[in-house]
C-alpha cells in the first residue's frame, strides 16, 4: 500500500512545557476547566481541530479511516474526521459504540455527515491511513482481543489521538496490545507515558496541542513530574571572585582492580567545572600510577581517616571501578557518618545490594535497572513509583538510568529524561554522569537539580558526539553543552 507521508519525520519538539501530567490529574485539569466555564465541546472542538491540522502538515490526502470510541476521545476523533472533510480529504469513520446521549462526543457524532462503515479489520486493512481515537491515556485495562485484531490489520500509517490505545498513559507500559503510531497528537500537557518506554517509541513522532485550556489549572493539580529541560534547575556561576575551592573540591575513591573507571569520573567532574578533583587511591602502588597520569589530577594515598576532618572536601563520590568488598561498604558508611555528600554508583551499589539502607544518607546514587533491581527488587510496571519509593526509602535522590532515565527526590518530584541517544550504551559512560553529577553537587547544586542537569548534559553531550562514540569523548562534549547553556 502507498505511503501517503509526505515524507519527513520530525522528533518530539522542544521546547514543550516540562510539566508532565498524569491521566487522573488531565482529567482533574479537565475538569478545572469546566468549572471555569470552559465546555467540553469547546475543548473537543479545539481538540479534534488540532488533530486534523497536525496529519494535513503530515501527510498527502488519502483514504482514511478513523476508528472511534464511545467517549471523549472518540469525540475528539468525529471533529477531526470531519475537519479533515472539509479539507476534501476522503474520510469514512467506524464507530466501536455509540456515544452515550448527552455526552459531548454524541454532539460530535451527531455533527459528523459523512459515511459510517463496519468497525472490523477489513476496513482498517484497506484504508490509506488510519487514526486511532478509541482509547485514551486513561486506559487501565488490557484491549479487548477483538478490538486488538482490528488495529493489528492496519497497514497504513496510524495516528494517536491522546496515546495509541492499549498504552498506559502514566506508565509508558502496554496493556496487552498497542499499535505503533506515527504520530501522536496530545493536549495541554504530556504524560508520563509519553516519554517512558515503550511508549515514547510506540507514540512515533509525539505533538503537543494547545486546546485553550488555561494555564491556571495548574495550580491546583501541583504536578510533581517534569520533562527534563534546562529551565527546571539553574547551573552553577563564576563569581569574579572565585577560585579552585570556592569552586568545589571532589574526591574519588578509586580501586586497584579498574582504576580506569573512576579516572573517567574525575575527567567529566574537571571538565564540568569542580575546582579540584582528588583521586583516593587504595594503595602506593596505585598512587604512583595515578600520579603519571593527567598533569592536573591530583593523588591522594592518605588513610581515608586523615582526610574527612578537611571540611573543603565536602563531595565525595564513590562506585567507579570500586569491587564490592568490606572495603568498599567500610568507605561508605565512613563518608555518611561524617556528614559528607556522597554520590554512590556501580561498585558501591552491589556492595550494598543484600543492605540497601547502608546507602541511607547518601545525596544521589545512579543505579542502573540491573544495580536497582539487586538494590530494591524488580521495578515493575511503574517504574516512577518504584523509583520515587527507593528515593523515599534512602532519603536520596535516585537517577534509574537508562534510555528513559527517571530522576526521583525522596520528597516526591520526579523529572524524566528522554534525550539520551542509543550511542550512550557503551562501557565508561556511566562513570562520566557520576562524575559530572557528583562535580555539580560540588559547586553547590542541590542533589535534584545536579542529577537533573548532570543527566541532561550527559545526552545532550553524546548525542552531539562523533560516529563511534566512547565515554573518554563524552566530558569535552559535555562541557561545550554547559558553555551553551551558561551562554
Amino acid at each position: 500500500m502507498a505511503d501517503a507521508r509526505i515524507g519527513y519525520k520530525r522528533p518530539m519538539a522542544r521546547p514543550y512545557p516540562t510539566e508532565l501530567l498524569t491521566p487522573a490529574e488531565m482529567a482533574r485539569a479537565d475538569a478545572a476547566a469546566l468549572a471555569a466555564g470552559i465546555s467540553t465541546e469547546t475543548l473537543m472542538e479545539a481538540a479534534g481541530s488540532a488533530v486534523a491540522r497536525a496529519i494535513r502538515a503530515r501527510f498527502r490526502p488519502c483514504r482514511t479511516l478513523v476508528l472511534a470510541g464511545p467517549g471523549n476521545n472518540g469525540g475528539d476523533g468525529y471533529v477531526a474526521a470531519r475537519y479533515l472533510e472539509q479539507a476534501g480529504w476522503p474520510v469514512s469513520v467506524a464507530a466501536l459504540a455509540p456515544p452515550s446521549p448527552g455526552m459531548a462526543a454524541a454532539a460530535a457524532a451527531a455533527r459528523w455527515r459523512g459515511p459510517m462503515v463496519a468497525f472490523g479489520e477489513a476496513e482498517a486493512a484497506r484504508a490509506g491511513l488510519v487514526v486511532d481515537a478509541l482509547f485514551g491515556a486513561g486506559l487501565t485495562r488490557p484491549l479487548a482481543p477483538e478490538l486488538a485484531q482490528v488495529l493489528r490489520a492496519v497497514e497504513a500509517p496510524l495516528v494517536a489521538v491522546d496515546v495509541p490505545s492499549g498504552l498506559d498513559g502514566a506508565t509508558g507500559r502496554v496493556l496487552g496490545y498497542a499499535p505503533q503510531a506515527a504520530l501522536t497528537i496530545s493536549f495541554f500537557r504530556l504524560k508520563p507515558g509519553h516519554l517512558l518506554l515503550p511508549g515514547r517509541a510506540l507514540c512515533g513522532e509525539t505533538v503537543l496541542a494547545d486546546i485553550g485550556l488555561p494555564q491556571a489549572v495548574l495550580g491546583d493539580i501541583a504536578p510533581r513530574c517534569w520533562r527534563n529541560h534546562p529551565s527546571l534547575w539553574s547551573l552553577p556561576s563564576l563569581d569574579v571572585n572565585a577560585h579552585k575551592y570556592t569552586r568545589g573540591h571532589l574526591t574519588i575513591l578509586t580501586g586497584a582492580a579498574m582504576p580506569g573507571a573512576a579516572r573517567l569520573a574525575a575527567s567529566a567532574a574537571r571538565r564540568l567545572g569542580a575546582g579540584l578533583v582528588t583521586l583516593h587511591a587504595e594503595n602506593l602502588d596505585l598512587a604512583a600510577m595515578l600520579r603519571a597520569d593527567a598533569p592536573g589530577q591530583l593523588v591522594s594515598d592518605a588513610m581515608l581517616d586523615a582526610l574527612l576532618p578537611d571540611a573543603r572536601r565536602k563531595v565525595w563520590l564513590a562506585g567507579p571501578g570500586l569491587l564490592p568488598n568490606d572495603a568498599t561498604r567500610s568507605a561508605i558508611r565512613t563518608l555518611i557518618e561524617a556528614g559528607k555528600t556522597l554520590v554512590a554508583d556501580a561498585g558501591a551499589l552491589i556492595a550494598a545490594a543484600d543492605t540497601p539502607d547502608l546507602l541511607r544518607g547518601a545525596a544521589v546514587i545512579t543505579p542502573h535497572a540491573g544495580e536497582f533491581t539487586r538494590l530494591f527488587g524488580v521495578p515493575g510496571a511503574d517504574r516512577l513509583a518504584a523509583t520515587h519509593a527507593a528515593a523515599a526509602r534512602l532519603g536520596a535522590v535516585v537517577v534509574l538510568k537508562g534510555p528513559d532515565s527517571i530522576i526521583a527526590a525522596p520528597d516526591g518530584r520526579v523529572i524524566i529524561n528522554d534525550n539520551a541517544p542509543p550511542s550512550l550504551a557503551t562501557a565508561g559512560t556511566g562513570d562520566i554522569l557520576a562524575g559530572a553529577i557528583a562535580a555539580l553537587l560540588a559547586q553547590g547544586m542541590q542533589p535534584f537539580e545536579a542529577a537533573a542537569a548532570g543527566v541532561w548534559l550527559h545526552g545532550a553531550g553524546a548525542a552531539a558526539g562523533p560516529p563511534g562514540l566512547i565515554a573518554e569523548d563524552l566530558p569535552p562534549l559535555m562541557a561545550r553543552m554547559l558553555h551553551d547553556l551558561s551562554a
